[in-house]
């Protein structure tokens, strides 16, 4: 059997995923697990599963993530689950090595982090793989995914929506933008898609709630996520989970238009199921 698979495990199903398909295909899985963002869950897999070796480490512990994975014999590995952008840039007590790359990289972004991360795991014999290697068929594929297609409005807002979030993606300022009839509501920027999702549903309900006439603008939702436009599948892939479809219902969102092939299903099906029972539509464009 050859080298053991490193799993670098943020927040939420994404890494669990990538785990249950490493165990599938019989192959021994490396766990630094983030103590500040990797579900606890992840603690009882290990005990029960003698092919997965688990080791918590702090946000900031590049060298010790690193000394793990040479120790384990990790040669590859997985950057898979999100960490939180403020985590990153003000929660952190960075370790020496980290705090040097810290001060070599010119923008604080989450792309040159972790590109720099990276590259340091690369120079230490870690090779970096796609995040989406062994969930392919999770991936989105192109067309409509739902019974209920978007109606002329909503592909108006997903034109223009589109045409937004790649503009702003190039800048890595965030991949998912909210648009009513035509008009950008919110952009995402450290806060994530939910919380992007429920403030454009707290503006326009505000809108409404404060002009006694109705508003001319549709308080229903276009949200657009899209994959940057030189997007590192090593990290940073867009996702969607059934916990999407439930904000957008909450934010009373009817549309969302993702990337073909780049952005991936966590919750597979099941998230089609759940906006088909809130007649949500959902549209996958080839970028």
């Amino acid at each position: 059997m050859g080298s053991p698979l490193g799993l670098i495990a943020g927040n939420g199903r994404f890494p669990f995923l990538v785990l249950d398909a490493a165990r599938a295909r019989g192959e021994q899985v490396v766990v630094a697990a983030i103590k500040e963002e990797t579900e606890p869950e992840i603690s009882q897999r290990a005990e029960h599963d003698s092919g997965i070796r688990l080791h918590w480490l702090s946000l900031g512990e590049l060298s010790k993530l690193i000394e793990t994975f040479q120790r384990e014999g990790v040669s590859r590995a997985i950057m898979a689950g999100q960490v939180k952008h403020k985590q990153i840039f003000s929660s952190i007590r960075p370790d020496w090595r980290l705090a040097k790359l810290l001060l070599s990289i010119r923008t604080r972004n989450t792309d040159a982090l972790l590109g720099a991360v990276s590259k340091v795991l690369g120079d230490e014999g870690i090779t970096l793989l796609s995040s989406t290697s062994y969930l392919e068929p999770l991936l989105a594929r192109a067309g409509v995914l739902t019974k209920r297609a978007p109606n002329q409005s909503e592909q108006k807002n997903v034109s223009y929506g589109r045409a937004v979030a790649l503009h702003l993606a190039q800048y890595d300022v965030g991949q998912t933008v909210v648009i009513a009839e035509s008009a950008c509501v919110a952009v995402e920027a450290m806060e994530g898609t939910d919380a992007t999702i429920l403030r454009a549903g707290e503006i326009m309900r505000t809108l409404h709630h404060e002009d006694t006439r109705e508003s001319f603008l549709s308080r229903a939702l276009t949200v657009v996520k899209v994959a940057k436009p030189k997007q590192d599948l090593r990290f940073d892939v867009p996702v969607i989970g059934v916990k999407t479809i439930e904000v957008m219902r909450r934010a009373a969102a009817t549309c969302l238009a993702i990337d073909a092939q780049r952005c991936l299903l966590l919750d597979g099906q099941r998230i089609v199921e759940a906006a088909d029972a809130t007649g949500i539509a959902i549209i996958s464009s080839e970028p």
